[in-house]
């Protein structure tokens, strides 16, 4: 991540901000991408494949990993811990491991 910062030529907290928007621009790729494989697009048509949606979403995973990353050194662990309380919400899960 730091080649990111290192390249960037704008203002830390813009760089920061930006980051945060690129979701949203990634997850409107998901819905591009579903609409392509469905087919809903009549002047499209079929534009976009599942594999196209997986792909996208897999942008949308890493971008907020970057956006966490940008907030807190620690994001491993924010993540995790959020995975355990969003675990321990399911009904009849096991319970997580620390």
């Amino acid at each position: 991540m730091c080649w990111l910062d290192r390249e960037s030529v704008l203002p830390a907290e813009q760089e920061r901000l930006l980051r945060f928007l690129k979701l949203s621009e990634e997850a409107g790729e998901v819905a591009q991408a579903v609409i392509g494989a469905t087919g809903q697009n009549p002047r499209k048509g079929h534009s976009h494949t599942w594999d196209d949606v997986q792909a996208e979403l897999c942008d949308v995973i890493v971008t907020a990993m970057v956006a966490l990353r940008t907030l807190t050194p620690d994001a491993q662990r924010v993540f995790e811990g959020h995975l355990r309380r969003v675990a321990g919400r399911v009904p009849g899960a096991a319970p997580a491991s620390p």
